[in-house]
């Protein structure tokens, strides 16, 4: 299974949703929470190119956007092609 980092924050509704996705299909993953931290947050938007919007997804370093790319990966069967499942 390869490598799924999110960050999130503890009251967005799309992390959540992305999360719960994510878990329903048993991939394990790495959460940071960016909202009380700054330089975590900044550091997320350098890995994401700018974007500060949360979540951010990464798989296997790579950046894939947020909830709504994350869902369209998964309706598109592309998501379990890109996580080995």
């Amino acid at each position: 299974m390869k490598r799924v980092e999110i960050y999130t924050t503890r009251t967005c509704p799309f992390c959540i949703m992305a999360k719960r996705l994510l878990e329903q299909k048993g991939v394990s993953y790495e959460e940071t929470d960016v909202g009380a931290d700054p330089h975590l947050r900044a550091k997320m938007m350098e890995r994401a190119q700018g974007r500060r919007t949360v979540p951010q997804i990464f798989i296997d370093g790579k950046g894939i956007g947020g909830c709504d790319e994350l869902h369209a990966l998964d309706q598109s069967g592309k998501l379990d092609t890109m996580l080995a499942v």
